[in-house]
């Protein structure tokens, strides 16, 4: 079957929105998504690539459009519960290391995305994110402590030098086989090609 990734960085609002609509997507198709953690900061600098608001700051009606698009996506799904974190941008580093350490578990994900997105809270801040770890019933300080490890923070660095390698520029992208899709508003198209794939 074919190989679905999701690469994604919490720091992302966009990731974020992905990440909930992911599991219809799977429901209808069969196909589990692969989660690969990357460094957005990481992928900027490989890439050459600016964050949307700096990129397009200055191009009248650029960022009101995509905030109108981003509102019509939220009503689509469903997706209320989404809050803009007040804290923004956030250093997640440390963020991207505990998913790495954690091997792609779901929990993690969708707790590290709930304390971004749902209940947001300062996660560049050590002692807040042992916090809401514990707060989402995850062993905090074996995460923590996998994150550490000099291999965990070697995979994410060569997820990232990978991820940009293949084309990625952003976050959310998505690998359906080899083929490359960029933005939350391309799920559409990963579901077809999903079924193209077979």
């Amino acid at each position: 079957m074919t190989t679905v990734q999701f690469l994604y960085d919490f720091g992302s609002p966009n990731a974020y929105l992905a990440h909930k609509v992911i599991p219809e997507i799977e429901t209808r198709t069969g196909v589990r998504f692969e989660y690969v953690p990357v460094l957005l900061g990481g992928i900027f600098k490989l890439t050459n690539n600016r964050p949307p608001m700096i990129a397009f700051g200055e191009v009248k009606g650029k960022m009101a459009y995509e905030m109108r698009e981003t509102e019509r996506f939220i009503a689509r799904h469903k997706l209320g519960a989404f809050k803009f974190n007040p804290f923004f941008p956030v250093n997640t580093l440390g963020l991207m290391r505990i998913a790495t350490g954690a091997n792609g578990d779901r929990r993690t994900v969708d707790a590290l995305f709930h304390h971004m997105w749902e209940d947001p809270k300062k996660m560049d801040e050590p002692e807040v994110v042992r916090a809401a770890l514990l707060e989402s019933g995850l062993d905090a300080d074996a995460l923590i402590a996998a994150s550490q490890t000099p291999e965990t923070k070697q995979m994410l660095m060569a997820a990232t030098e990978d991820a940009a390698n293949r084309g990625v520029f952003g976050s959310p992208s998505f690998f359906v086989g080899s083929e490359l899709f960029f933005g939350k508003d391309r799920l559409r198209d990963v579901e077809e090609e999903i079924a193209k794939a077979g």
